[in-house]
């Protein structure tokens, strides 16, 4: 009786005043704490990138000190890199044509393994097997790089020597493939991310249309993801060009310009590291040197990434499985 009454409506009235009322408050404290996460995301972002500006003006500072003693045309001319000899060289091809070296060879482990390992983790493994490869994969990526470079100096190099009698003890080969080792759980696990968020139901309508599943992932599955997985590609060659403990320990220390991946290199990081070791004075050629090619690898990465964000831009979708079969069938 007494809800459908006149104090059934006044309580419901009152209640529901009083339910807007506890509405208003946690709606101010929301809104309150939405400025407040906004400003903290805001100077997040603002120290990030400030950062990134202090560190480019540095490196372009010591490097300008190092142009107004060496000109550009003796950097890329110059047939060694030796800053610290009597007769100082500076030549930075030898150190890039490594680092390349370095980049293509362990892109050349890492990306078919690490595509082929996300394709199965997402589309053929079981959940027990999924976990435990996913666990193993994960694993990969926490261990330290100088047991990767351990390993490759102690272990990989002599076994290769049964294969290639001509290998030397540091050589090119070994950090190759220590160094793709490394960047796999990269291309691997990204790449996974990128393939799990194709719609489920691109692979079910091209199931129904009677095409095998493999086709179906090559022709609709994998271009669908392609964007995330350039961008997996893109990070794994920036941080193979930016390893240094497992060149340094594996490739040795020898700038040449030479492409026998039997012998030893010294790349762009390893200069770096092992010429820091000698605690160059400030101000002096060698210390800028060093600024210099940082600046290098500096210059490098962000290339990378704007590659990686052009292809984004530029590569297309399809627009279904449809397209995807009727491209394959002309």
């Amino acid at each position: 009786m007494i809800a459908g009454g006149p104090l059934g409506g006044r309580a419901a009235s009152a209640a529901h005043a009083g339910g807007h009322g506890a509405v208003r408050r946690p709606r101010r404290g929301a809104a309150l704490s939405e400025r407040l996460a906004g400003r903290a995301f805001l100077a997040c972002a603002v120290l990030a990138g400030a950062a990134a500006m202090a560190v480019a003006g540095v490196l372009a500072w010591e490097s300008a000190a190092f142009f107004s003693q060496v000109s550009p045309a003796r950097l890329l001319t110059d047939p060694s890199w030796t800053p610290l000899a009597e007769e100082p060289r500076f030549g930075i091809l030898p150190l890039i044509a490594a680092t390349a070296q370095i980049v293509a060879g362990a892109a050349a482990v890492a990306f078919p393994l690490g595509l082929l390992t996300a394709i199965y983790l997402q589309y053929y493994a079981g959940p027990r097997t999924g976990a435990v490869l996913t666990a193993a994969v994960t694993l990969l990526a926490a261990v330290p790089t100088v047991v990767y470079g351990y390993v490759a100096l102690n272990f990989v190099t002599p076994a290769l020597r049964g294969i290639l009698p001509g290998i030397e003890a540091f050589n090119a080969v070994s950090a190759c493939l220590a160094v793709g080792v490394m960047i796999l759980p990269t291309v691997a696990l990204l790449s996974r991310s990128a393939l799990a968020a194709v719609p489920h139901s691109v692979l079910e309508t091209g199931m129904a249309l009677g095409a095998a599943r493999a086709r179906v992932l090559t022709r609709a599955a994998i271009p669908a993801a392609s964007r995330g997985i350039a961008a997996a590609m893109a990070l794994a060659l920036a941080r193979a060009a930016g390893e240094t403990m497992i060149v340094t320990l594996a490739a040795g220390n020898q700038a040449r310009l030479a492409g026998n991946p039997l012998e030893g290199l010294r790349t762009l990081t390893a200069f770096i590291a092992q010429t820091s070791m000698g605690d160059p004075a400030p101000g002096t050629i060698e210390h800028h040197a060093l600024a210099t090619v940082a600046a290098v690898l500096f210059l490098g990465g962000y290339a990378v990434c704007a590659l990686a964000r052009w292809l984004a831009a530029r590569g297309q979708n399809p627009p279904g499985i449809q397209a995807a079969m009727l491209g394959r069938a002309r």
